[in-house]
């Protein structure tokens, strides 16, 4: 073979492993199987297959649908950490080779410090967290406790779509689900100065939506292990994620979400395991937490 033949092989090949590593990363970081990425996106199950395995030659027109259908530009799936230049290069190089506990420093001084409400102004509390983590129970009672209202922010995308969740991602996909719960939750930010919010699993995935829970919230991650959350996931009988007959799946599935959201779940304000917890255990843990931080003060 030709060199120059050889060498372009080798690029190609070195593009749909790149290609194939962040459509899979990004499919599970938003909690979605490779059949409902396929049925979201239009391009057939076999199709998907291959090219999440390398090995699929993906038209422009394939891709802008992937790109869609996970609601990320194209860049992201080919190579997005090879598309800053400049000043953002830099920044970004620098970041990468700061520690996890460095990086937290340095996005709270850009939050306080660029024309970005302070967060010590006020009083919501959200609460971040894979499915089956306690979001919905935790919230209601610590809102109850805290005497401020509770709110579910997909209760309020369901309300502003006209229908429910799972016919939302039917007919309108990730980015049409992500657009309403970025409406919704700065409706709820502007209707609220005082809330406990439970939110969806997903909402660390989608960059802009998170910065703004990050600085009109006090953040909570709530987590526990994998089996806990496969229990708690099965006793809402919510097949999205666990059903008995399919339990190895629904496990790797949730192993896989997290593993693919856990540095994001980690920029919360506290995180609390809640495995061996009870509902009131948790909101327990969670009360001299929040009575001492200055951006939340109980009813007393």
């Amino acid at each position: 073979m030709p060199e120059a033949e050889r060498i372009t092989d080798d690029a190609t090949a070195a593009l749909q492993a790149s290609m194939a590593q962040s459509i899979r990363f990004l499919r599970s970081q938003r909690g979605m199987t490779r059949k409902q990425l396929a049925q979201h996106s239009g391009v057939s199950l076999p199709h998907l297959a291959r090219i999440e395995g390398g090995h699929g030659n993906v038209s422009l027109l394939v891709l802008g649908k992937l790109a869609h259908a996970l609601n990320q530009p194209i860049a992201n799936l080919i190579s997005p950490r090879e598309s800053h230049s400049g000043d953002l290069a830099l920044i970004i190089e620098f970041l990468k080779r700061q520690p996890p506990d460095t990086l937290i420093r340095i996005r709270r001084q850009l939050f306080e410090q660029y024309d970005l409400p302070p967060k010590e102004d006020c009083s919501r509390i959200a609460l971040i967290g894979l499915r089956g983590s306690g979001k919905s129970s935790v919230g209601s009672l610590l809102a109850a406790r805290l005497e401020v209202p509770f709110v579910e922010l997909n209760r309020e995308i369901e309300q502003e779509a006209g229908i429910k969740m799972e016919d939302i991602f039917l007919l309108y996909g990730q980015s049409g689900y992500r657009n309403l719960e970025r409406r919704c939750l700065e409706r709820v930010i502007a209707a609220h100065p005082r809330v406990v919010l439970a939110t969806g699993g997903g909402i660390v995935t989608e960059p802009a939506t998170y910065e703004l829970l990050l600085r009109a919230f006090f953040t909570v991650w709530l987590y526990s292990d994998t089996e806990t959350y496969f229990r708690r996931v099965m006793s809402q009988n919510d097949a999205r994620i666990a059903h008995p007959s399919l339990y190895k799946e629904a496990v790797d599935a949730i192993r896989r979400a997290m593993d693919s959201r856990r540095s994001l779940y980690q920029m919360a304000d506290h995180s609390l395991e809640t495995t061996k917890l009870s509902i009131e255990g948790v909101v327990e843990n969670l009360i001299p937490i929040l009575i001492k931080s200055p951006s939340v003060q109980a009813d007393s």
